[in-house]
């Protein structure tokens, strides 16, 4: 393989990522314009408020639950984290780092 091919990119390929990350900025900037044109309740600022919590269960809960003993002691440091210190990114990252070093114990 030479260098050339190592260097060289898909139009396709080029193409999909700046679909996807125009629908992506379209989204995030659809939803902000959305928000500004209607009043918010106070019950849908609460649920708002539990969105990004919920999308990162809902994304992360299928592998915790066919995970074994790594994924379930890495379970236990997020929620440990997150109930010492309240900081949803700080218990995420000690979860990474945690199935990372169980797997390699486990």
């Amino acid at each position: 393989m030479s260098s050339d091919d190592v260097l060289s990119l898909d139009p396709v390929v080029v193409g999909v990522v700046l679909a996807m990350a125009l629908v992506t900025v379209l989204t995030k900037v659809g939803g902000l314009w959305l928000l500004s044109h209607i009043e918010v309740s106070e019950r849908i600022e609460s649920g708002l408020s539990v969105l990004p919590g919920a999308i990162v269960i809902a994304i992360l809960g299928p592998e915790l639950a066919s995970g074994g003993p790594a994924e379930w002691s890495a379970g236990a440091v997020v929620v440990l984290v997150m109930w010492r210190t309240g900081n949803i990114l700080l218990a995420l990252c000690a979860g990474v780092g945690s199935v990372v070093l169980f797997r390699g114990i486990f």
